[in-house]
């Protein structure tokens, strides 16, 4: 079983709501992926020390401290990106109608999906939807962090068939498939500092056609990290270089943890308010965006019969979907 730390309760406030799933064959198959993709970190003595770095520097707000190099990459994904893969995997399904509606070439079995500042969590993410919808998923992700390593260590145990033993049953060596077949899942990576690609290079990663931009917990990342100014004009010049009906999925921690210190004073702003105010409150003759969903508090709660190798807990965020159009 996963052993899980247990959360408070929810609130009964009506802008809150609990995510639960019964524990499928592909979610645990999705922790396999893990667990077997980072078994070296996982496994060594080094692992728990990596750990508390990483939380020290999240704690103190240090992203760059925090993703240094590989090994960082590496038990941070082990540790934190199983829960997150789970629950962005839920959260694609969920709106898998509005991403099949939007596909513009009338193929609602081909999605492209864009990921600022997101890998391993979303690359298992999108491969789980690929599975679970039988899609082709073409995939860019976009970090100024060395992905490179973890992002093949995953793809290679979510397209290969699991090791079996010279003595597996000829049903077991039939039954012996890939999570996703790699003819459905194409993935690019892109080292880049996103707050720093001009509209043109958004325009070229994002490419002609309408598709999916997540930004899964990065955007509060951008705001301590960028500042107020420079994250508004990332988000500005994505809205000029995105295709018309593109979608926009923003995740993030809930409450207080996702707030910006803005001008002189530091007044702090939630995180949502700042990115409603840029999104929706910005007239323009070239595009607007609409607000599909919002949610300020979900819980994702991990099913019970899960199995990981260490301690899993269960995941609160916000999480709002917009839509562009062009005027």
């Amino acid at each position: 079983m996963v052993n899980k730390k247990t959360p408070s309760a929810p609130s009964s406030t009506n802008k809150q709501r609990s995510v639960s799933l019964a524990a499928t064959d592909h979610q645990q198959l999705l922790l396999d992926v893990f667990s077997s993709a980072l078994a070296d970190v996982l496994s060594s003595d080094a692992f728990p020390s990596l750990v508390r770095d990483i939380k020290r520097a999240l704690f103190d707000r240090d992203f760059a401290a925090a993703f240094a190099d590989e090994r960082h990459l590496e038990a941070y994904a082990a540790r934190w990106s199983p829960t997150r893969a789970l629950c962005y995997a839920s959260t694609l399904l969920a709106i898998s109608p509005r991403l099949q509606q939007e596909d513009s070439d009338g193929d609602a079995k081909n999605i492209r999906m864009l990921c600022v500042g997101g890998c391993a969590p979303e690359l298992a993410a999108a491969a789980a939807f690929a599975r679970g919808t039988s899609s082709r998923v073409s995939l860019t992700l976009v970090d100024a962090a060395p992905w490179t390593r973890v992002i093949d260590l995953v793809r290679h145990r979510l397209c290969v068939a699991p090791a079996l033993s010279k003595y597996a049953s000829p049903a077991a060596v039939a039954a012996n498939t890939p999570f996703v077949h790699a003819s459905h899942l194409s993935v690019a990576f892109c080292r880049h500092n996103a707050l720093d690609l001009s509209r043109e290079r958004l325009a070229e990663v994002a490419g002609p056609n309408p598709l999916l931009v997540t930004l899964l917990f990065t955007l509060n990342e951008m705001y301590a990290d960028g500042g107020l100014a420079k994250t508004t004009t990332f988000l500005r010049q994505l809205g000029e270089a995105l295709p018309p009906k593109t979608l926009f999925l923003v995740m993030d921690s809930p409450g207080s943890y996702s707030e910006a210190a803005v001008g002189k004073d530091r007044r702090r702003y939630p995180m949502q308010w700042l990115l409603d105010h840029t999104l929706l409150g910005t007239e323009t003759g070239a595009y607007r965006w609409e607000k599909l969903e919002s949610h300020d508090s979900l819980w994702f709660r991990l099913p019970e019969a899960l199995s990981y190798p260490i301690q899993l807990e269960d995941m609160r965020y916000q999480m709002h979907l917009y839509r562009i159009l062009k005027c």
